[in-house]
């Protein structure tokens, strides 16, 4: 009886513990009660309150109130597992912020998202990516020639002059005075035969057949004449010494599809117009125009030069030409490279008779080389021995610089072609820039008779104003160990002051022919004058090694920038969670 009574007890206290605690877990709801003492009222009050801003407070602030809710667990249920949970969920949200430093912006914008929004990679910031070019040398060859208005003869052989034997990829070639500065040729209108003629004798010695020469020292050109059956023809048996038009002759030396060489060439996405872009380049000095090959002047003045008969024998392809009055100017590039040559432009400045006739100036040659631009001025400066010339030439070079202008024609607004000559990456400048000895006639001829060049070159006006920093500021010139190039008196190698006994025809020997350069990644291999008595001056020129930006081969981009970062793909940006704004 005893232990059923026991039994009995011990069941109605397990049965008032579970309405107890049924009690506490319930919510309370005020109007179920009927009767209670005012302290039990103000305590369920004070649970209501607490309670009610928990629960509305967590759909306002979304993932934030989820971290307070989780800490509020914590701290009531003393749950451990759960803390060690919400450390591990802000340490992976730090850790992805961290990595991917792109996303914040759309991170942050997404914490506050009411929805669930989808990847969307233009919102993304893209990283900054670095231009990816491997540099690439090329030999440039530079000269300059005052020919005195003298018109080149059938027969003159350039190829020892142009070093074909140690052949360049770019073959730069100045002139001056290539027609009698006459009242006629300077205002009235310039004759363009000899410069036609030139182009001509320019392609025989680069694209001609290299056969034997023999010396002929007595021929008066210095130069040595070719030993093949052109020696059988004869100037009275040809039409060489007839006008043939510049416009027409030089069109028969250009690559087809050249009319692109002055087009914008920044970087096209577009595979297909690369290609066909390229296409129209696939054979330089390919068919010649039926006007040209009609042309009986023309088809004597190549026939004279000796252009092969195929067009794929052909090494090299005129770029580009222009002529002012007497100072003329031309490009020509292994056909190789015709291609990756883009943004030709050229302009001229006149600073002869009345300071704007074309008598004394310059050309102006730009262009880009696959990412690289280059500039090329040929310049006539003002002449005079007299005290006080040199500034006069010294204001030449500071209104040539002013003064040119090249036209704008780059059609992509990040990228922009040089249009001024000191904008460009590597600039190369040659002419006759007339500079003289500050020196006596008698004192420099003691000199060059004791081969005294130091001694010379300390007293060259050139270098006496570029030291003093009054013209050419930034630019550089070879050391000079030739002897002065003017002035030889005619088909002699002896200076004219030698032979002529009036002084107001003598001159007193001077380097006025010179090749300068400005710029980075450019280095001079050599610097030397040719010995041709063709022309009272003798011509100067220079080889340079060039460094050009060459854009990867695997790019899809023609030309300019390509980029070293490989292309972010979608998968780089997707979380390891599937609700990255959810922590």
């Amino acid at each position: 009886m005893s232990s059923f009574t026991g039994a009995r007890s011990k069941a109605n206290a397990n049965s008032e513990m579970t309405k107890a605690n049924d009690t506490n877990l319930c919510p309370i709801n005020t109007s179920t009660i009927t009767s209670t003492s005012p302290d039990t009222s103000a305590k369920n009050d004070k649970k209501k309150k607490s309670i009610l801003p928990k629960i509305f407070g967590s759909k306002r602030n979304g993932r934030g109130s989820d971290e307070e809710t989780l800490k509020s667990s914590s701290a009531e249920e003393g749950d451990g597992v759960t803390l060690d949970l919400e450390n591990k969920i802000e340490t992976r949200r730090k850790a992805f912020l961290e990595a991917a430093p792109i996303m914040r912006k759309s991170f942050s914008e997404r914490e506050t998202s009411p929805g669930i929004e989808g990847l969307n990679l233009s919102n993304f910031e893209r990283p900054m990516m670095t231009p990816e070019t491997e540099l690439q040398s090329f030999r440039i060859f530079v000269a300059t020639w005052n020919v005195g208005g003298k018109s080149p003869n059938y027969d003159l052989n350039l190829q020892d002059f142009l070093l074909v034997e140690g052949s360049a990829d770019i073959y730069v070639l100045g002139f001056q005075e290539i027609v009698p500065l006459s009242a006629g040729n300077v205002l009235v209108i310039e004759d363009n035969e000899p410069a036609a003629k030139w182009l001509a004798l320019i392609s025989q010695a680069l694209n001609g057949p290299r056969n034997e020469y023999s010396d002929s020292s007595d021929s008066g050109t210095g130069s040595k004449t070719h030993s093949s059956s052109r020696e059988l023809k004869s100037p009275a048996s040809l039409n060489f010494f007839q006008k043939p038009s510049l416009k027409v002759i030089s069109k028969s030396f250009r690559a087809e599809g050249s009319s692109l060489l002055k087009a914008c060439n920044c970087p096209v996405e577009s595979p297909s117009r690369e290609r066909r872009r390229m296409r129209k380049f696939s054979d330089p000095m390919s068919k010649l125009d039926s006007e040209l090959r009609g042309d009986d002047t023309v088809e004597e003045l190549l026939s004279i030069a000796e252009i092969p008969s195929s067009p794929s024998q052909s090494r090299y392809s005129l770029i580009s030409t222009k002529q002012m009055v007497g100072i003329f100017l031309t490009i020509w590039t292994k056909k190789e490279l015709v291609p990756h040559i883009g943004h030709l432009r050229a302009d001229s400045v006149g600073r002869g008779i009345m300071g704007c006739l074309g008598n004394k100036g310059c050309i102006s040659m730009s262009m880009s080389l696959h990412q690289t631009s280059f500039c090329f001025v040929c310049s006539h400066l003002a002449s005079g021995e007299k005290e006080g010339d040199e500034l006069k030439r010294n204001s030449d070079v500071a209104e040539i610089l002013k003064s040119t202008q090249f036209p704008r024609i780059c059609k992509n607004p990040c990228r922009r072609a040089p249009e001024k000559i000191v904008d460009h990456d590597r600039i190369i400048w040659l002419g006759d820039l007339n500079y003289r000895m500050a020196l006596s006639y008698e004192e420099t001829r003691v000199l060059l008779e004791d081969n005294d060049w130091d001694t010379l070159l300390a007293k060259d006006q050139l270098n006496m104003e570029r030291d003093a920093g009054r013209v050419f500021n930034g630019f550089k010139e070879g050391r000079v160990v030739f002897a002065p190039t003017y002035k030889y008196s005619h088909n002699s190698d002896s200076y004219a002051g030698e032979t002529v006994k009036s002084k107001k025809k003598r001159r007193t020997p001077a380097w006025c022919d010179r090749i300068l350069w400005r710029g980075n990644g450019i280095e001079q291999l050599s610097y030397i004058r040719g010995e041709s008595r063709f022309s009272d001056h003798r011509p100067v020129c220079a080889v340079f090694s060039v460094d050009v930006e060459v854009r990867c081969r695997n790019n899809r981009f023609r030309k300019g920038y390509s980029y070293t970062s490989p292309r972010p793909e979608y998968e780089d940006f997707i979380p390891q969670r599937h609700s990255f704004y959810d922590y």
